[in-house]
């Protein structure tokens, strides 16, 4: 049986006690903190940007997963990764060119991230898929916390989990939106190693972190 991986999304935090909040997290048994760039731009929404993280990183020794929402995406890179990113992910529609910003983050010594909308095909990061740690999955359009999960993109991650098996490529499949303990279970099986929860973890059973993500972990 496989090991689940959750990385809790703090956009569901309260963002007055975000650094008591992480450590909520780690004492849960979060696997991952997934930290969410927004820049009002590319999403319409705005978020946090690299002092915050900074600040943040003293708080836990969890690998910090941090999606970037943010375009030109590849002038930024640096930024997060000096301010404690573990791992970037970035959009394939962010960047003039998708091989040179995953050699930066790559040669910043971190892991590399691409995530794929809903309505964005495989084909969009297919000729640097041997060099991807990570495909996120966005099962919303970007931009907002609580949506409501698509049941659509689960062809998606079956064809990922079916490339990565039969080529022997090592990428974690993660999945991020409307993730909840009534669908985590088909994301799952059709071949997700990460799941990403903001809502439910945070809010679900009086806000029992612990309890909510052992949940997950346990469907």
């Amino acid at each position: 049986m496989k090991k689940i991986q959750i990385s809790p999304s703090i956009l569901s935090a309260d963002f007055s006690q975000l650094g008591s909040e992480i450590k909520k997290l780690e004492e849960g048994g979060a696997d991952l903190i997934h930290v969410d760039v927004m820049d009002g731009h590319f999403v319409p929404n705005l978020t946090i940007g690299p002092p915050v993280i900074k600040n943040l990183r003293k708080y836990t020794k969890l690998p910090f997963d941090v999606h970037l929402m943010i375009s030109p995406v590849h002038d930024y890179i640096q930024n997060y990764a000096e301010a404690g990113a573990d791992i970037i992910t970035i959009h394939p529609e962010a960047t003039n060119d998708l091989k040179n910003s995953i050699n930066l983050i790559k040669k910043l010594g971190k892991k590399v991230g691409v995530s794929l909308n809903p309505k964005t095909e495989i084909t969009m990061l297919i000729s640097e898929i041997k060099n991807i740690d990570l495909i996120l999955v966005m099962s919303v359009n970007p931009g907002f916390g609580g949506q409501k999960f698509m049941p659509e993109v689960l062809d998606k991650i079956k064809t990922l989990k079916n490339i990565k098996d039969e080529n022997g490529y090592n990428y974690n499949i993660e999945v991020d939106g409307g993730i909840n303990f009534s669908n985590s279970k088909i994301v799952l099986e059709a071949g997700a190693d990460i799941l990403v929860s903001g809502t439910t973890i945070f809010k679900e059973n009086n806000g029992d972190i612990r309890s909510n993500i052992e949940k997950l972990k346990s469907i």
